[in-house]
């Protein structure tokens, strides 16, 4: 079943009754109107729906209870700050029945092996850069399909790095000399906001198969406590990418996220992918990739399953 994304851009009180997310306005809740009223601009999720939870406004108050049960059932809760843009998340501690035995598995997984599956994940990222390129700016990309081929194990060549220049600085022509940085200008903000979206979705699809966000596979920033999933996520990137830029060819370049570019970001989890030749809501492609990705830390494959996009 593919989960909700809620995201909270107003002050609200979220609270827990019955499984359920009970949301109230705080404007309401104060205010000398009728009770009968106030009951019915309270609004109610199932706690199971609920895949993530994007938390954009400083007088939200939550209690334990609700965040309890959304972690119980496998929630991302990602934190914004002044600026809107996502500074935390949140991640059950135990997502799976065998969860000591895989995480043993994923720690004792060989250099040459995890070696291998960064040079799967660098090609499938390659490749996908490589077709929105072409399909968004008519862009020249036979050396990014030639770059592809040539990452080796590990991607000792820095490939990726050689690629990114060249998509990022072909991405967004209207924008003069544009590069991607987190600080940097618009549409730099479209993209910080859309990766999170996505590190939370895979973070959790992570922990949910089983495997410690923490430990990558080439990431290994000792500050960062996500390096799995900013592993995983890299084949995924071009998906955002191109959805920021029907967001732009409708929008613009606007500095300020409003909540209408958020609603057009907060869709990402169902982004159709195609993933072993079969169509799929990006959640459940992401859910296939960290599944595989324990395969092959138990060894019974050799193969990430990642989605492409057509060239």
């Amino acid at each position: 079943m593919i989960k909700r994304t809620l995201c909270f851009s107003n002050p609200a009180y979220l609270s827990l009754t019955n499984s359920q997310l009970v949301i109230k306005m705080p404007e309401v809740e104060k205010a000398d109107l009728p009770e009968s009223f106030k009951e019915s601009t309270v609004r109610t999720v199932p706690i199971e729906d609920i895949g993530v939870v994007v938390l954009d406004n400083r007088q939200i108050t939550i209690t334990q209870g609700a965040i309890e049960a959304m972690l119980e059932n496998n929630c991302a809760i990602i934190t914004c700050d002044g600026s809107h843009l996502p500074v935390g998340l949140m991640l059950p501690l135990c997502g799976n029945t065998t969860q000591s035995e895989r995480f043993r598995e994923q720690i004792d997984a060989s250099l040459p092996l995890k070696k291998q599956l960064w040079q799967q994940t660098v090609q499938c990222k390659i490749h996908n850069q490589a077709a929105v390129l072409k399909q968004t700016r008519g862009a020249v990309v036979k050396n990014m399909l030639a770059w592809e081929n040539d990452v080796r194990s590990g991607d000792a060549d820095n490939l990726e790095g050689r690629a990114a220049a060249y998509y990022w600085r072909n991405m967004f022509p209207d924008v003069a000399d544009f590069t991607r940085d987190r600080d940097g200008v618009a549409p730099n903000n479209l993209l910080n906001y859309g990766y999170a979206i996505l590190r939370a979705v895979v973070a959790r699809s992570l922990v949910a198969s089983g495997l410690m966000p923490t430990l990558g596979i080439h990431h290994h920033n000792k500050y960062n406590a996500y390096c799995l999933a900013d592993d995983i996520m890299e084949p995924y990137r071009p998906y955002i990418d191109l959805l920021v830029t029907s967001i732009t060819a409708k929008f613009g370049y606007p500095e300020e996220l409003t909540t209408e570019l958020k609603r057009e970001l907060l869709i990402i989890p169902v982004l159709d992918v195609v993933i072993g030749g079969q169509r799929s809501p990006l959640m459940t492609a992401v859910a296939q990739t960290t599944a595989s990705l324990y395969k092959c830390f138990s060894g019974d494959a050799r193969k990430i399953v990642y989605p492409v996009i057509e060239v």
